[in-house]
């Protein structure tokens, strides 16, 4: 369970310093993805007390689909949504001046929930054997073939097929204790 998780479940159980926890992990981050819709850091900042607020005075239900901070964000991303129609509505600019940003919304959400699955991945494979990080490392990162990463490492193309198999069936063990989903993007 991820700490975000943590946090709510124990300020649903009344823990209001688990609240500011809350708030003082994502206040920035979700300020700024907000202000990639508004392009207006005081109206982005407003916007994200609102959406503290509503989870604050609501407490919705966290079905744990996903980790707690895609939801806030999602939560965030349906605020600047709402506000960028409230707005269209008041002035003269019609909401299809807004589809480039939704679609930029799209890619910024694309980006944000890799970056989270990358910092997931690379903490989980800290806590694998040094051989097994090794060989992911030189196969998935630096791309390179078995047989490139048998030379690098000192062993027969065999040796690192079965180190490859087994480095994978431990950290997708290990990713799936932590809550890893293996959702598409």
């Amino acid at each position: 369970m991820d700490r975000g998780t943590q946090n709510y479940l124990r300020y649903l159980a009344g823990d209001d310093s688990a609240f500011e926890e809350i708030v003082r992990d994502n206040k920035d981050g979700l300020m700024l993805y907000i202000n990639s819709f508004t392009h207006d850091i005081f109206a982005a900042e407003e916007l994200m007390q609102e959406v503290f607020v509503r989870l604050a005075v609501k407490k919705p239900k966290f079905r744990r689909e996903s980790l707690f901070k895609t939801w806030l964000y999602a939560s965030g991303r349906n605020t600047a949504i709402d506000y960028i129609r409230k707005r269209s509505k008041v002035s003269d600019t019609s909401v299809e001046k807004y589809e480039s940003v939704l679609h930029e919304e799209e890619t910024v959400e694309k980006a944000y929930l890799l970056e989270e699955r990358k910092f997931m991945l690379h903490s989980v494979m800290k806590n694998l054997k040094p051989e097994y990080l090794q060989v992911l490392y030189l196969v998935y990162f630096e791309e390179f073939s078995n047989e490139q990463t048998a030379r690098i490492t000192k062993k027969s193309k065999r040796q690192v097929e079965n180190l490859l198999y087994r480095a994978k069936s431990a950290l997708k063990e290990k990713l799936e204790k932590e809550g890893f989903e293996y959702e598409i993007l």
